[in-house]
């Protein structure tokens, strides 16, 4: 696949799994409890998963699945730190759901199986894509 349509499955990928994690924040008090306090930090995962894939298409997967949980955990441990200027930052809606507030153990499970959804999903679309490119 061209790198062109590769980009752009990442882009509609991501757009969806940031909807769908915004989605799971504003609507949680609908949807069953696993799945109000899970699903946020997965759908952001796979939307940074998307990010990576639309810089580095070409990258394995197992790249750029290491990346995204590398940048993910780094995110994450920043929590820990709490100097002004980043809680500046972080009093911002954009600097909020980016760099978020507080360190949690689960979170780093919670992106592991974002990393794992998406390398899943994208595996499932090569084989459908390849499955149909002779019919």
């Amino acid at each position: 696949m061209a790198d062109w349509k590769k980009r752009g499955v990442f882009v509609a990928f991501g757009i969806t799994a940031m909807l769908l994690g915004l989605a799971s924040r504003r609507y949680g008090s609908s949807l069953p409890n696993f799945v109000a306090e899970n699903a946020g930090d997965a759908f952001w995962t796979a939307l940074v998963y998307c990010g990576i894939s639309f810089c580095v298409p070409n990258a394995k997967t197992v790249t750029r699945a290491a990346m995204t949980l590398a940048f993910a955990y780094t995110i994450e441990i920043t929590q820990l730190y709490h100097a002004p200027w980043i809680e500046s930052i972080r009093e911002t809606t954009l600097g909020g759901l980016v760099l978020g507030f507080h360190f949690v153990w689960v979170d780093l499970l919670r992106y592991a199986v974002g990393v794992l959804f998406s390398v899943a999903v994208e595996t499932a679309a090569k084989r459908a894509w390849d499955g149909s490119e002779g019919n």
